[in-house]
């Protein structure tokens, strides 16, 4: 699972950056997910806080807040722009799969809505971002 992993990284990131801030206890850790990412959000949590347990400084129970970013794409071609939502409903379960695991797989199943072209790329909603920390110093 992915998940766990992602959540590692933002754990251990976390605290660094806690420690580089000299912060005692961190209270609110804001984390945006790209919807190309397609993270079960529950598992995500959860590995989060059972992985920020005993961590130096410690993290509250509570301070993680999760939040999706919508991906959108947009056409080298003709330059349209649409999301990757209105993408979604049109493919299988097998392709929607793949681009849970491998998220760049998008470019193979999808094409432009207006002029069919294969080359476009994503501008929002891909990756895990850290976007702020807040704690007591």
């Amino acid at each position: 699972m992915h998940e766990w992993a992602l959540a590692e990284s933002i754990v251990t990131a976390t605290v660094e950056e806690a420690r580089k801030e000299k912060l005692k206890t961190i209270t609110q850790v804001t984390i945006y997910i790209g919807e190309l990412q397609q993270i079960e959000k529950e598992i995500f949590l959860f590995a989060l806080t059972e992985l920020s347990k005993s961590q130096k400084p410690p993290i509250q129970k509570d301070a993680f807040v999760i939040k999706t970013d919508k991906s959108t794409l947009s056409c080298k071609n003709c330059g349209e722009h649409w999301k990757y939502s209105d993408m979604k409903k049109k493919l299988n379960k097998t392709e929607a799969e793949s681009i849970h695991f491998i998220p760049e797989i998008v470019f193979v199943h999808a094409r432009c809505p207006q002029c069919g072209s294969p080359d476009f790329e994503i501008t929002t909603g891909r990756g895990v971002t850290l976007s702020s920390i807040k704690g007591v110093r």
